[in-house]
């Protein structure tokens, strides 16, 4: 942390607005955090929104971030756990609304950036909480959910994941929800998506849609990144691809901000400058101690693994984060790193929130 990290963040902020695809704000080196880190999934309940966590948060000059909420997997009813954990994070920004705000539209996240508050944006990692009910989207909606992922890494009733090894595509339960998706202007993320179910979904989509986390597979041949056809379709269409700082972005699982880079500056050759962004999938605060982080590193990807959701690249010795691109930092080493490879301020402010941004006034418009 920064001697005078508030202070600084009240700057960095006029600058640039920063809006991360997917995040994650939480204390991890929290008590409550710590004790649940080893779970296969950690939801509402499990997160520390404590003063670190804020003032950190501020201090890196987050705008917004999308957080997931409700199932993602796991032996809970789905359904039922959506609207627990939504209920759960409502909660949780009403009792710190001097520092956070729902988003639910474009002008929220502008309206964030003024009043120095953070935009929370909800957002699913798997939209099996739909069950066989389409109408289930106007529900979701009316509860504040902005971003749907159509899938987890395993086939669902919408589509086959990225670990799917038939790549069936969409099925016809998932055409009738992206097209339920696009009569609620309501954002279809195309995140762990196996590549026929990206293909079909971008091209049937009547908005544009989203990829919000995830590298570049020409880079780096690991089925959680996606493809040039993939990357270049939804741009196309004027979508939006958000680059992680996860450790799929080299074969050899230890990820460096260099190759955040590297995946960021291959993106935006492909996409052009006005699609690309970031979904970091972390959170502002790091990991103190990475030693005893170890241990539950070992026993989620345990979990993991049993539970059939793991990806290729993951493993019990690769931290799911870049390590030297994390905390409080994470955005200002970006910038220098973007400025060090030629990038002028103004595709920075693009990469940064601006290109999100832009795309959710493209979508949630009612």
């Amino acid at each position: 942390m920064t001697a005078n990290p508030l202070a600084d963040a009240d700057h960095f902020t006029r600058d640039y607005m920063i809006i991360n695809a997917l995040g994650v704000l939480d204390n991890p080196n929290a008590p409550h955090s710590s004790a649940t880190a080893g779970k296969l999934v950690q939801t509402g309940e499990d997160v520390t929104i404590d003063a670190r966590t804020l003032a950190e948060a501020h201090a890196s000059g987050l705008t917004a971030v999308n957080i997931t909420l409700g199932y993602v997997m796991g032996d809970m009813d789905p359904y039922e756990h959506t609207l627990h954990d939504i209920t759960v994070w409502d909660t949780i920004l009403r009792d710190n609304a001097a520092d956070v705000v729902k988003v639910r539209t474009a002008a929220d996240l502008h309206q964030a950036q003024r009043d120095g508050r953070i935009g929370v944006i909800y957002g699913f990692q798997n939209a099996v909480a739909l069950g066989d009910d389409v109408t289930r989207v106007d529900t979701f909606d009316r509860l504040g959910v902005r971003v749907v992922q159509l899938t987890y890494n395993q086939a669902n009733a919408l589509g086959d994941g990225s670990m799917e090894p038939r790549n069936r595509g969409l099925t016809p339960f998932g055409r009738e929800v992206i097209q339920r998706l696009n009569d609620r202007h309501l954002m279809v993320d195309l995140s762990h998506s196996g590549e026929q179910t990206c293909l079909e979904a971008a091209r049937i989509s009547r908005q544009p849609v989203s990829i919000n986390h995830t590298g570049c597979r020409a880079l780096t041949d690991l089925p959680r990144n996606k493809t040039d056809e993939e990357l270049r379709l939804v741009a196309s269409r004027g979508g939006f691809v958000g680059i992680y700082f996860m450790p799929f972005l080299t074969s050899s699982g230890h990820a460096r901000a260099t190759d955040v880079v590297e995946h960021i500056d291959h993106a935006v050759n492909v996409c052009g400058e006005d699609h690309v962004g970031i979904g970091t999938d972390g959170p502002v605060t790091a990991i103190d101690d990475l030693d005893a982080y170890r241990a539950d590193l070992a026993e989620q990807v345990a979990r993991r693994r049993e539970a059939g959701a793991s990806a290729t690249g993951e493993g019990d010795d690769v931290y799911p984060f870049v390590v030297d691109l994390r905390g409080v930092d994470q955005f200002r080493e970006l910038i220098r790193l973007l400025e060090k490879r030629g990038y002028r301020s103004d595709r920075i402010e693009k990469i940064l929130g601006k290109n999100f941004a832009d795309y959710a006034e493209r979508v949630w418009t009612s």
